[in-house]
Parts: structure tokens; sequence; C-alpha cells
């Protein structure tokens, strides 16, 4: 199972899905499209502490971290 984790201001909303199952990689990536699309970076887990930007989707990634739009002010 991969997962999507997805980072808010109320804290994170984890979405697994079965990389075998064809219906649910297509709902995954959807889901990295539209939160990509709205500002969020995505990140794979590299190693302890370790983080890669990436800027496809990636079905193989067993960890995907979204991050929101930093707002500076």
């Amino acid at each position: 199972m991969a997962t999507q984790i997805v980072m808010d201001r109320t804290g994170d909303t984890r979405h697994t899905f079965d990389v075998h199952d064809r219906a649910e990689v297509e709902k995954a990536e959807r889901r990295f499209m539209e939160l990509t699309g709205a500002g969020f970076t995505a990140a794979v887990r590299t190693g302890p502490g370790e983080q890669r930007v990436i800027r496809s989707f990636d079905p193989r990634a067993e960890e995907t971290l979204f991050y929101p739009r930093l707002v500076g002010g």
C-alpha cells in the first residue's frame, strides 16, 4: 500500500491506495494533480528525515507528502 499525506493547518489527512489496483492508482494520480494544481508541493521520503520534491505522480512512491503553499506577510 502506498500513502499520500496531505498536510494543512488542521493537521494531516492520509489516503492509502493499492499500487496494483488500476482504479485506485488513477484516483491517487487525480488527487496528485488536483493538489499540485492548487499550489501544494509534493515530496517523497528518501530516507530518515530526508525528502525530495517531485513534479509528477510516481505510483511506486511508498509515501508522498503534500505541503500547502507558504504565505508570508
